[in-house]
């Protein structure tokens, strides 16, 4: 069985973020050996996927897991699946993913780019809880609870210096959401090519900072599009690796656009 590293939400090797891929045949095998799995391949997701009957609502099924747990969307990994479907032959022009998270759509672009169509994440204004500002190491202005499908609390911050320089206590992150800590503002200068930044933290599942994070960008979108006023923005998510996520936000859908490349190919003997 082949599995391929993919880096997501980028064009070049050692940047944006790292999922594992494994096509498995017609079934997913027992979850202790996924979860086995990812735990092996210890990136912020691991993705497995198997093709479906003909005929049906989805093309492939889709499940994500953390080295430590399940997700019910990923939209790296997702990325990452779609890039090997289509650089593999497996898999030609738009891919439906029947997922935890209903059936989602990644379709490929003329420039070599994937488009994810994502629901989007209901925002809804919250206290800015007590304690967080410590945990984090900034005080933020602005508090969302981002629903049950991402499951994070987001944060706006003062500028794009404060997000660039977070150092957070991981640890007590955890007590603030399901999953973890979205933290954004505006970017400071959009001629360099983008119009937020954002860091995101996700102690709950094993994920002390994920590189790029596609399903927060969900909830970004909105976030940043009332605030600017255009449906169509970019955001560069600030970790080490870096990486661009395009969004454009359709109502109850958000599309995330971004590209992958595949950096590891090997075979499992597991």
């Amino acid at each position: 069985m082949r599995i391929r590293i993919v880096d997501a939400f980028t064009d070049r090797p050692f940047a944006g973020n790292p999922a594992g891929v494994l096509l498995l045949n017609d079934v997913f095998p027992d979850d202790g050996w996924l979860q086995n799995i990812a735990m092996e391949v210890n990136h912020a997701e691991t993705a497995f996927a198997h093709r479906l009957p003909e005929g049906g609502a989805a093309d492939w099924a889709l499940r994500w897991f953390t080295p430590v747990a399940e997700v019910d969307m990923c939209g790296h990994a997702t990325l990452a699946t779609a890039h090997v479907l289509h650089t593999t032959g497996a898999h030609e022009g738009p891919v439906r993913f029947a997922t935890r998270s209903g059936v989602l759509i990644a379709t490929p672009g003329d420039d070599g780019s994937i488009t994810l169509d994502f629901p989007t994440a209901p925002l809804t204004p919250a206290v800015i809880p007590a304690g967080v500002a410590e945990a984090l190491g900034a005080e933020p202005v602005a508090a969302f609870d981002t629903g049950p499908n991402v499951g994070d609390l987001l944060v706006e911050l003062a500028d794009e210096k404060t997000v660039l320089g977070l150092a957070p206590d991981h640890k007590s992150l955890g007590a603030y959401s399901s999953r973890g800590i979205i933290a954004t503002a505006r970017a400071d200068d959009p001629s360099r090519g983008y119009d937020f930044v954002s860091r995101c933290f996700f102690p709950n599942v094993g994920i002390d900072e994920d590189p790029v994070t596609g399903s927060a960008h969900t909830a970004l979108a909105p976030h940043w599009s009332a605030r600017l006023g255009r449906d169509d923005l970019t955001g560069l998510q600030a970790s080490r690796r870096t990486g661009l996520v395009r969004t454009g936000l359709r109502g109850e859908r958000t599309l995330l656009t971004g590209r992958a490349v595949t950096v590891i190919e090997g075979e499992l003997h597991a």
